[in-house]
């Protein structure tokens, strides 16, 4: 009754007297909340430019309202289904194989008696993602230039031909995702072990006493202590499905394997910013067309995870 009362009287309590209390933690939010609105909200005043013919003489408003015509010449140029078809399987390849291996690693890691070992083990597998992707992309051309690479040296002493890895199409999306699992995994193995980490002793316990083996006790008290984070970066990288790493592509890409790492991030690049004649309204009709689509993705995977497992986003 005491804790009902209580609740209640907190409910009373207005909104500025609750800020004046917790000032301290809104004065820490503040430079979060401003970077947010600056570069996210503010920016949203441009997207008028996808309905417009702009021009930089007339100004965002200044240009001609021509409706969904940059949108109907993207849908209707030749390039809008290779472009989606090489986005979505680049970007499904990227989630398919590169979701599943930090929470392979955390639980691995979580699993280990050697402390001491565990932790050198994590350090090792998380200091790749505090490096910039230009030098990961160099790291990749090195190991892999047909000359000098290493990779290349092995393959021929055991007798094997080496590929042209850097221009060959066909492994253009398995060099892009596995680096990117070798860069992120560690790093995004954290949030599981951190999970992992309020799991109480004394289910590992009494799992022991009834015989459940370390296998076991992995699938029915760990993994199902991780599943609400799991869901959660599903939802989110499902949202981004879309926007695949737009710097790594760009490195990686060639005029050998144009055909396959040609996506929507990189063509709005060219035909937008690369082009002799910038095409603004064009390549910000495009942005616009992947952010919606994206939304839809969100919307739909966080409605379906809500129905099946009961964590979302909201």
């Amino acid at each position: 009754m005491d804790q009902e009362l209580a609740q209640l009287n907190t409910r009373k309590v207005p909104l500025w007297r609750k800020v004046t209390r917790a000032w301290q933690l809104y004065v820490l939010l503040l430079p979060a909340l401003l970077w947010l609105i600056i570069f996210q909200y503010i920016p949203m005043y441009g997207v008028q430019i996808a309905f417009r013919d702009f021009t930089p003489l007339t100004g965002i408003a200044g240009g001609e309202w021509v409706g969904f015509k940059h949108f109907e010449r993207f849908f209707a140029s030749n390039n809008f289904w290779p472009l989606l078809w090489n986005t979505l399987s680049l970007a499904l390849y990227e989630l398919i194989a590169a979701f599943p291996v930090p929470i392979i690693l955390a639980l691995a890691l979580n699993a280990l008696r050697h402390k001491y070992f565990s932790r050198s083990i994590q350090l090792i597998t998380y200091a790749p993602n505090f490096l910039s992707v230009v030098v990961v992309v160099g790291i990749v051309m090195m190991l892999l230039d047909p000359s000098t690479g290493v990779v290349p040296k092995v393959l021929s002493s055991m007798g094997m031909e080496p590929s042209s890895f850097l221009t060959d199409p066909g492994w253009f999306r398995h060099i892009y995702v596995w680096s990117g699992v070798w860069q992120t995994a560690g790093f995004s193995a954290i949030m599981y072990l951190a999970a992992l980490s309020s799991v109480p002793p004394e289910y590992h316990e009494a799992a022991k006493v009834d015989g459940a083996s370390l296998f076991r006790r992995i699938i029915h008290i760990d993994l199902p202590s991780i599943m609400p984070i799991a869901v959660i970066l599903l939802i989110l990288s499902t949202g981004n499905i879309l926007s695949v790493g737009f710097e790594k592509v760009l490195l990686l890409q060639n005029p050998l394997n144009l055909g396959v790492s040609q996506v929507i991030d990189t063509y709005v690049y060219e035909v937008g910013l690369k082009s002799p004649i910038p095409q603004y309204s064009y390549s910000t009709a495009i942005g616009l067309f992947k952010s919606v689509i994206g939304l839809v993705l969100l919307l739909s995977v966080n409605w379906f995870a809500k129905r099946t497992t009961r964590s979302g986003l909201f």
